[in-house]
């Protein structure tokens, strides 16, 4: 991902890469060259870089996923010192579907079932994806529902029906498929589906990027893609 950050930033006039860093080099000696950080990394190390941020007063771009709940707190604290653009998904297409998402589950109401299936490339490291999670995340909020409470994790065995409560998720891995998500609302009668598929890292790239040049001129707070986007 880092790689195609770079090969896509190269040709845009209105970018410079000042340094690249990869896992166990320090972001320190290139702090002060940059404007704005874009954190494409792991989960453990995207509070450091945050922290190192907000000490200099740089913006940053989130595109690292599997965070636990204490490294979201740890980055979320520093909001208040610095504009960070965080999203599961920089993918315009992908941030259309979570609108859509949100759309359709108010439009259809509690008697549709729902279910949520991805699938990527065979290396990814976290399950289940973090566009998947805000999918789901995005389904318990329209439904006023804990997500913690209602998300089940594939089936298996003597499951008995399933209720009516539940956030069905899947996980698919192999080969070397980019990422493809589908939101499945299912009713006696019928059933809405709506799919993105990406082909390309480069559609997450130019997105982060364009988040990017967006985070640069906003004041210190925590944004996402649809802010990026007008989509809010």
């Amino acid at each position: 991902m880092g790689q195609t950050l770079v090969a896509c930033a190269e040709p845009n006039p209105e970018l410079q890469i000042v340094g690249q860093i990869d896992l166990g080099d320090d972001l320190l000696p290139l702090i002060k060259e940059a404007d704005v950080v874009v954190d494409f990394s792991f989960h453990d190390a995207t509070a450091r870089f945050a922290s190192i941020c907000a000490e200099h007063k740089r913006a940053l771009v989130i595109g690292t996923t599997g965070h636990s709940d204490a490294e979201k707190s740890q980055i979320s604290n520093l909001k208040s010192r610095i504009p960070m653009v965080w999203a599961s998904n920089y993918s315009t297409g992908v941030n259309t579907l979570f609108w859509l998402t949100r759309k359709a589950a108010e439009i259809l109401g509690p008697n549709f079932d729902l279910e949520v299936v991805e699938m990527h490339h065979r290396m990814k490291q976290d399950a289940p994806s973090g566009t998947a999670s805000t999918l789901a995340e995005i389904l318990a909020d329209v439904r006023q529902q804990q997500l913690s409470k209602v998300i089940r994790h594939g089936r298996q065995g003597v499951t008995g029906e399933r209720t009516a409560a539940e956030i069905g998720m899947h996980s698919l891995r192999g080969g070397d498929v980019v990422g493809d998500h589908t939101v499945i609302f299912a009713a006696t009668g019928e059933r809405l589906e709506l799919t993105h598929k990406a082909s390309s890292r480069e559609t997450f790239a130019n997105g982060a990027l364009r988040a990017a040049q967006w985070v640069v001129k906003q004041k210190p707070g925590l944004y996402d893609m649809q802010d990026v986007l007008g989509l809010k």
